[in-house]
């Protein structure tokens, strides 16, 4: 109970929301920990509640007819996932698994709806976290109709920037998660051996670093006009 607590003072993706309000949805979640390779949910599963990712990452994803996977997000402590469910009653659209252990908060959907009913500033608040991720999904498909490689390459490092960036000095930020150049690639939507280019040619630059294994943005503007329609 103290991790959700903690998770509901903290979290972005709760951000506004009145302290009394946070201390009753920590009241409706289940905790629990799965391990790494755990399927939390699979495209087209009931949506029977919510996830609050207390620690560890999860992934986002959609497979194709022939089994191809696409990521579309990952997500860290912090960040809620499912939350749809919570509104329109309809299947899962995406699967998501867990890249690291993690421990989790799970609200179901009546009971959330049983407190929401009775406090509709619950509802106007998920509404508001749905509407920011659904002009996130539309800067990803304007960034892959309309920007060139680089611009969303940079556009992957920045989001990802955003859940696990650890500020240094200078206005440095350090992506504090490991990824591969296959992981950066498959959310950018291009092919492997491109992306490695463009991150080599900001490494050369100075733009990026990596540190211990981690990428570093060294110049987050640089990134940020690369990322900009």
């Amino acid at each position: 109970m103290d991790a959700i607590q903690d998770f509901l003072r903290n979290s972005f993706s709760l951000e506004g929301l009145s302290p009394d309000l946070a201390v009753g949805l920590s009241r409706l979640a289940r905790p629990m920990k799965i391990p790494a390779g755990t399927v939390l949910f699979e495209n087209g599963d009931p949506g029977n509640g919510c996830y609050a990712v207390l620690e560890g990452s999860l992934k986002v994803s959609i497979l194709s007819i022939d089994g191809d996977e696409q990521l579309l997000a990952v997500l860290g402590p912090g960040d809620l996932v499912g939350e749809l469910a919570l509104l329109d009653g309809r299947p899962r659209s995406a699967t998501v698994s867990a890249l690291k252990a993690a421990q989790l908060g799970f609200i179901d959907k009546s009971a959330f709806q049983r407190f929401a009913d009775e406090n509709p500033a619950v509802y106007r608040h998920m509404l508001s976290i749905v509407g920011k991720r659904l002009r996130h999904a539309n800067d990803v498909l304007a960034a892959r109709s309309f920007l060139p490689l680089p611009g969303r390459v940079a556009q992957t490092l920045l989001q990802l920037s955003e859940t696990f960036g650890k500020p240094l000095d200078d206005g440095r930020i350090l992506i504090h998660y490991k990824l591969s150049q296959s992981d950066i690639a498959n959310m950018a939507g291009a092919a492997r051996e491109n992306v490695s280019r463009v991150l080599n040619d900001w490494k050369r630059a100075g733009t990026i670093s990596r540190i211990s294994g981690y990428y570093c943005l060294e110049q987050p503007s640089i990134l940020q006009q690369a990322a900009t329609l």
